[in-house]
């Protein structure tokens, strides 16, 4: 990382204390109820609590794993309908619609139909998280590829190449970073998925620690649970990252 990554790092670690300082001071002067907004400190302990009794481990590891699953899953499904329908016309008129549909429903009013289906418990969430992740990265993948030069694309024709030569050696390469954008976003709308299905589908994980912290009316420990979703969630943001900057180092030396 170059100096000037370093220098935003400081900056955003300085500002997020800050905001600390001023929750709990405010907390403390104003007198504020920790069933409404706890301070800083109290949820700090709730989460050292948490973790150093082993409570929290547990549903973590859950998380993680549906996470995982419906990531991976919803992400080779939606790479190979992305690259599918760029080289078809035909499949993307046909296939399109029904992609769409599947997005414009709300997820959580399919989840009920999931557990009918698959039953409480991983395999449901699994499926919620991959639906979710799997648009961005096809509709990504489809433009990417959709937009190589057509000058590039005439030459490779001209020099005689197949098209499954032209989809390996131009378009991928070519539609790399858009692609990766759309892995970004997919990883971050996982979580989110993963989290939603835990609402309502499973007895463990992170998110239905939050619904059960709810019900026990424990704030402190319902925010635990959010710093713990949040790290989580930046912590595979920033594995997808490395990812990101380990494929495009080629296409950077070149340049």
């Amino acid at each position: 990382m170059n100096g000037n990554g370093w220098r935003n790092r400081l900056r955003s670690s300085l500002l997020f204390a800050a905001l600390l300082l001023a929750w709990e001071w405010a907390s403390r002067e104003l007198g504020l109820s920790a069933l409404v907004l706890p301070a800083p400190s109290v949820i700090f302990r709730s989460l050292w609590n948490g973790l150093a009794s082993g409570y929290f481990w547990p549903h973590i590891r859950s998380t993680g794993v549906e996470l995982l699953l419906g990531l991976v899953t919803g992400c080779v499904i939606g790479f190979a309908s992305g690259v599918v329908m760029a080289e078809s016309k035909l499949l993307r008129g046909v296939l399109m619609p029904y992609v769409v549909v599947s997005q414009v429903i709300p997820k959580l009013a399919l989840m009920p139909l999931f557990i009918l289906w698959f039953g409480f418990g991983m395999t449901s969430t699994v499926v919620i998280t991959a639906l979710i992740c799997f648009f961005p990265l096809m509709e990504n993948t489809l433009t990417s590829l959709q937009q190589v030069p057509p000058e590039r694309l005439e030459l490779f024709r001209m020099l005689g190449a197949t098209p499954t030569q032209t989809l390996l050696r131009l378009k991928l390469p070519s539609g790399l970073p858009g692609i990766l954008a759309g892995l970004r976003v997919a990883v971050v709308l996982a979580l989110v998925g993963a989290v939603v299905g835990e609402f309502i589908g499973a007895s463990h994980g992170l998110g239905a620690l939050v619904i059960a912290s709810q019900g026990m009316m424990d704030t402190p420990l319902m925010f635990a649970v959010l710093v713990l979703i949040a790290v989580l969630g930046m912590a595979v943001y920033e594995a997808t990252l490395l990812l990101e900057r380990w494929l495009l180092l080629p296409y950077t030396k070149l340049s």
